[in-house]
């Protein structure tokens, strides 16, 4: 047998020893004989190797008779069949456990095997459990965390087979099983490229967790003397970034399957991560799904879901999602807010985002959270798009769906029978109230009695106006408790108010619910003689009582000599349901202001009708522009607008607008030129806030 060590290595000294060195060495190596339970045969072999080494290193001439077989590249050590195996013992006490168990293993294989029973047996058998344990403990020093493994588990498996020395078997399987945390972690800190170690390491994870009983560690299992609660958590933090986002989400999954609810709250995390990075909203559902199911002790789930629920276009519900938040600190923190409500549910967010979600997966590194970026996503706007649809989703019943179409005459006919009917009333653009309703609430009236379906029926009417009035009412009720002027003396007259509001609400419903109201078109409303005097200024066309507080005239809006219109003065709605008219005449100030800003004419200043994240959105495109050294020539005209929902707090309607914009540099040069044939669908969405509406977003496209 060739070993691979010289004499040098063999009896432990370098090859620049003195004699004197090598003697000494060799004492020390005989006064230190192994004591793991060598038969007496073998360890006088060894004994005799060290000798004649130490015999042939301290002769002169025999020594440089070697160093020049050295010099010649001899370097392995031939030794006879019956020291083969005490040659195999310097090996290991050389430094070598890895090159002597791979060759203790070969001898212990047919046809090499030693006879049963033979101390040639016993020796190797035992060589190899300590060779595969040292060999072990050297790779984990080097971090080679599966090779440690491999050895022991060869090792094991020797001595299986062998059927001996089972308590050093158990101490080898101890080391293994202690070794487990560092195996996965070798494994799946691996390039991803090894997919096979990297399903190997998930697979070892999840074993391992199961085993322990979920996250929590609910089970008493062989890991536990190796791996305690504390342990395994800090363990599984310097895991996790080692884990891509969806390695996390089939893992927490299958887990919350056996019972973890901490994988439960975990997998909320994941979806939500891979929901907002890769812009995947219906995830976010999946997400919201799995935490209203959780059932997680201390967990304050409703600003969670509220996030969820501003990334899903939801405003109203997050708001509502907020409030409800058993943080009292939170909810202080939100009432005293300088700003606008969104604003800060849209900081709380984007803060959850960063902090929270987007953190700790192996394929996700978002170095700004940027909100604006994802609700400008046409994804994103196209997937909340249809999520409005469905909800704003009414089966019409056989009957009514045929009821389209009437003229405003027909219902005329009904309406004159009423004993307050007045005739000059037509020709003021009005129409009688069912009695008992009072003048100042022309208006709702108004609104309520002339959709796409117009009901014969005058009573139908006077419900529909209540159930605009419960809506009020609602809003109302919503902003006195936001204020804490109304109800802060005593909470169970608040649970009253609340009961008696929701009662009659539902009384209303309970009375419509066969009836369907379809979005009103301005051109529509226009054409109804009933609402208009055709004698009357363009400009005023369309106009109920309430659009009065609007007087578009010379003071109201600036006139080109042309007399087109050209800006718009700043004014605020503050009806609790203004009309398509005076929604109209926002959009336009907006948009007209928005092109003066854009070409560099004036300076912003729509705080009053237009949220803060859309004017300094806008700022931020117009500083971009004088970087660049550009300015926008934008030409709008609004052809046709929609009303698609309509709530106490929140308004969308849609608008078909003639568009027209021109990229010049600061010296007139044109640069590029942009027109939509025939128009540029757009949809707006307002807000009720501080007791007005403003233009809170806008989606060009849909």
């Amino acid at each position: 047998m060739e070993l691979p060590l010289d004499h040098f290595r063999l009896i432990g000294v370098s090859p620049s020893a003195t004699s004197e060195e090598i003697l000494r060495a060799f004492q020390l190596r005989l006064d230190k004989t192994p004591d793991e339970g060598f038969t007496y045969e073998v360890l006088t072999q060894r004994s005799e190797l060290l000798r004649l080494t130490a015999d042939l290193l301290t002769d002169p001439e025999s020594r440089r008779d070697y160093e020049n077989l050295l010099l010649n590249g001899a370097s392995a050590l031939d030794l006879s069949s019956n020291r083969e195996v005490a040659g195999l013992i310097l090996l290991w006490e050389s430094g070598s456990p890895k090159e002597a168990f791979k060759t203790v293993r070969k001898a212990l294989q047919p046809p090499q095997t030693p006879a049963l029973g033979s101390n040639r047996e016993a020796d190797l058998t035992l060589l190899a459990a300590l060779t595969s344990r040292d060999a072990a403990i050297q790779e984990q020093d080097q971090r080679s965390y599966s090779n440690a493994a491999d050895f022991l588990q060869e090792g094991i498996q020797l001595l299986q087979r062998m059927g001996k020395l089972g308590e050093l078997r158990k101490t080898l399987e101890e080391d293994l099983m202690s070794l487990l945390p560092y195996r996965i972690l070798d494994l799946l800190s691996r390039d991803l490229n090894e997919d096979e170690s990297h399903k190997k390491g998930l697979s070892m994870l999840e074993n391992l967790i199961i085993k322990r009983g979920g996250l929590e560690g609910k089970n008493k299992s062989e890991y536990s003397d190796y791996l305690n609660q504390q342990e395994f958590e800090s363990f599984f933090q310097q895991i996790k970034p080692f884990l891509t986002v969806q390695d996390q989400i089939d893992l927490f999954l299958e887990l919350q399957k056996r019972g973890s609810s901490e994988a439960g709250f975990l997998a909320f995390l994941s979806l939500t991560a891979i929901g907002f990075a890769r812009r995947k909203p219906s995830k976010l559902f999946e997400a919201r799904k799995i935490l209203t199911k959780l059932n997680l002790s201390g967990l304050d789930s409703m600003p969670l879901i509220g996030c969820l629920d501003l990334l899903l276009a939801d405003v109203e519900q997050s708001s509502a999602r907020f409030l409800s938040s058993s943080d009292e600190k939170l909810r202080d923190w939100l009432s005293t807010y300088p700003g606008e409500k969104l604003e800060a549910i849209c900081i709380f967010c984007k803060n959850w985002l960063e902090n929270d979600v987007l953190v700790g997966y192996r394929d996700i590194n978002l170095k700004e959270i940027d909100l604006d970026s994802w609700f400008e996503d046409r994804e994103i706007q196209e997937f909340i798009e249809q999520i409005e649809k469905k909800s704003n989703k009414t089966v019409l019943k056989p009957g009514i769906q045929n009821q389209q179409n009437f003229k405003a005459q027909e219902s005329l006919k009904d309406i004159s029978k009423d004993s307050n009917f007045n005739p000059d009333d037509i020709e003021e653009g009005r129409l009688p109230l069912p009695g008992g309703v009072k003048e100042d609430d022309q208006k709702v009236f108004e609104e309520n009695i002339y959709t796409d379906e117009i009901i014969k029926n005058k009573s139908i009417e006077f419900y529909k106006y209540l159930i605009e009035k419960i809506a009020e009412l609602k809003y109302l009720f919503g902003e006195a408790l936001k204020n804490n002027k109304l109800f802060n003396k005593s909470p169970y007259l608040t649970y009253l108010y609340a009961f008696l509001i929701l009662f009659i609400f539902g009384l209303g419903v309970g009375i419509v619910r066969n009836n369907f109201k379809k979005p009103l078109k301005e051109k529509e409303i226009i054409d109804n003689s009933l609402l208009i005097n055709e004698n009357k200024n363009v400009l005023n066309e369309g106009l109920n009582q309430d659009d009065k507080k609007i007087d578009l005239d010379k003071s109201k809006i600036i006139l080109s000599e042309n007399q087109e219109i050209i800006s718009f003065l700043v004014e605020e709605i503050t009806t609790a349901s203004p009309s398509l008219v005076q929604i109209k005449y926002l959009i336009n100030t907006w948009l007209s202001n928005k092109s003066d800003f854009l070409s560099g004419k004036s300076e912003i200043n729509l705080s009053k009708i237009v949220q803060n994240d859309l004017i300094n959105r806008l700022t931020k495109e117009r500083q971009l522009d004088i970087k660049k050294g550009i300015y926008r020539s934008i030409n709008t005209n609004i052809e046709n607008i929609v009303l698609l929902t309509q709530t106490a707090s929140r308004i969308a309607v849609s608008v078909d607008l003639k568009y027209t914009e021109k990229i010049l540099k600061t010296d007139g040069e044109l640069i590029n030129e942009t027109t939509f044939t025939p128009f540029l669908k757009v949809k707006y969405i307002l807000g009720f806030s501080n007791n007005s509406w403003k233009l809170v977003d806008y989606i060009s496209g849909v």
